[in-house]
């Protein structure tokens, strides 16, 4: 499937991390290919397949704030060291080759190129929870990318994008369906050792998911990454890290490298501290702890019938990682600040844990995420405003509807996770999904109310049954089959919406 389903299904304890937020995070991940994987579940955007370069004083790669993990891909291209392929003998085809292409004598400077191949084909019956004809998607994706080390402490990397999309009822596609060419990422980097840490800089169009999938990921389902524009500086120790950042989002274009641009209406700025907690804290565990404060500042901004300045601060922590056969990974986040005159009250907590039933890595996975949201103050344009911001987070951590978001939202989803023969991974999950307060409306993953849901009574939105089977044919090749089923209730029935089905297959192919 697509990187973000690797996430979710991770082989070993220690990746799961990043499968706990996907498969884990949601089991509703269902995924666990190794070449690529599309968010299945929860967190897939976090994990990611391949370990970025290793931190100069030890800062494990896989907490460091890129979501990396041992292997060799990465849903961010340009979190993957591949300086082992200096050695032949560890290249096991032609296009090894292209990982590690020497420009000195000495290989200090080297290039190294990847790409990648999606195509998939989605159906959804009752598009927007409507009672139409169903939408077809027919989506394509090619990534091209090239990173360029000038010596240990120099960088620069640069990828190229392009999304094709074909179909029925496709109505007017975003710019990250159907584009002809983008400059996906391009930045430089400036790292080096002070005083026996790690430090860096990074400055230019990038993707950054330092921080829960929910709330930030680089968004593999769609055909083009999620992508900012800004700087990004780092100080990694043993034990502990942080890194600061400033972001603009960026506006993709449909037509070509010119005409994509910085969304100077939309500013992300703040700080993510790393803390490894020692291992023998909760018995034989490997956890990372890291607290967070940002600050979202949006010129125009909508709630309700309200369109107004909002500046936003998240004030959260977020422990992640595994104890013995269990892998949890729990945020809890404050977010305050004001909507134009009024001022912003509003909570989210995301709990999903999963439990490995024996000592295999390969054995059966059980587990249950529960995610809550505060909601209220949108729809009635009244007192402090409860209703949280989702950021760019990874929505089809509930549904690849996108019909489900953290805001006024109690979700429930016990999950399990199989491997019935080798290098084929199968999820299944089932969501009961209420809203807290039934006097705000039912969100999608866009932010914006399902019309009509604020006006109705019933705290039950819906149930969700999702079930996803990844086949990694091999290390660069990975299938991918996923099927939906969305049952309406009260909260959304009673404003005249539809059960919905969703059915998917994509091929991806990574070098």
């Amino acid at each position: 499937m697509s990187n973000e389903i690797n996430r979710a299904l991770r082989p070993s304890g220690w990746v799961r991390r990043i499968a706990s937020r996907s498969m884990l995070l949601g089991g509703a991940m269902l995924v666990a290919g190794t070449a690529s994987a599309d968010p299945v579940g929860p967190q897939m955007t976090g994990a990611k397949e391949s370990p970025a370069t290793p931190s100069a004083v030890g800062y494990p790669a896989i907490g460091n704030g890129e979501g990396t993990v041992p292997g060799k891909y990465n849903v961010s291209r340009w979190a993957e060291d591949w300086r082992g392929m200096r050695d032949p003998a560890k290249r096991d085809d032609p296009l090894d080759r292209l990982k590690f292409l020497p420009l000195t004598e000495s290989g200090d400077v080297y290039l190294t190129l990847s790409g990648e191949f999606r195509y998939r084909v989605q159906e959804t019956t009752n598009p927007d929870l409507r009672d139409r004809e169903a939408q077809r998607q027919d989506r394509t994706r090619i990534f091209a990318g090239a990173d360029l080390h000038l010596g240990d402490h120099v960088r620069v990397y640069g990828e190229l994008a392009h999304a094709g999309l074909q179909g029925i009822n496709l109505g007017n596609p975003n710019a990250n369906l159907r584009n002809k060419l983008t400059l996906q990422q391009g930045f430089g980097e400036v790292k080096g050792t002070i005083g026996g840490a790690e430090v860096g800089v990074r400055g230019g169009r990038q993707e950054f998911s330092d921080g829960p999938n929910l709330l930030l990921a680089v968004r593999d389902d769609p055909t083009l990454h999620f992508v900012l524009d800004g700087v990004r500086g780092y100080v990694r120790g043993k034990r502990v890290r942080v890194d600061l950042f400033d972001f603009n989002f960026v506006n993709y274009g449909k037509q070509g490298l010119g005409d994509d641009r910085t969304d100077h209406a939309r500013r992300f700025s703040g700080a993510t501290f790393g803390y490894v907690v020692p291992n023998d804290v909760l018995g034989k565990s490997k956890l990372f702890f890291d607290p967070f404060v940002w600050r979202l500042r949006t010129d125009r901004a909508t709630w309700g019938r309200t369109t107004a300045r909002e500046e936003r601060m998240f004030y959260g922590l977020h422990l992640y990682g595994d104890i013995d056969r269990t892998t949890i990974d729990w945020t809890v986040n404050y977010q305050d600040g004001s909507f134009g005159n009024r001022s912003i009250s509003a909570w989210q907590a995301f709990l999903a844990q999963t439990w490995r039933i024996a000592a295999n890595p390969n054995a059966p996975r059980v587990g249950v995420h529960v995610d809550y949201a505060s909601g209220g103050g949108a729809a009635d344009g009244q007192g402090d405003l409860r209703t949280p911001s989702g950021l760019y987070g990874n929505n089809i951590y509930y549904s690849y509807q996108l019909f489900l978001t953290p805001t006024n939202l109690l979700a429930i989803s016990p999950n399990i996770t199989v491997q019935p023969v080798k290098n084929l991974r199968v999820t299944a999950e089932y969501t009961m999904a209420y809203r807290p307060n039934e006097d705000e409306a039912v969100y999608r993953a866009s932010g914006a109310a399902f019309a009509g849901t604020q006006n109705v009574a019933g705290k039950h939105i819906a149930d969700l049954i999702r079930a996803q089977a990844v086949w990694s044919v091999t290390p660069r090749i990975s299938l991918t089959g996923r099927y939906e089923h969305m049952m309406v209730k009260d909260a959304l029935s009673r404003a005249g919406y539809r059960d919905s089905d969703f059915l998917a297959g994509w091929i991806s192919f990574r070098f």
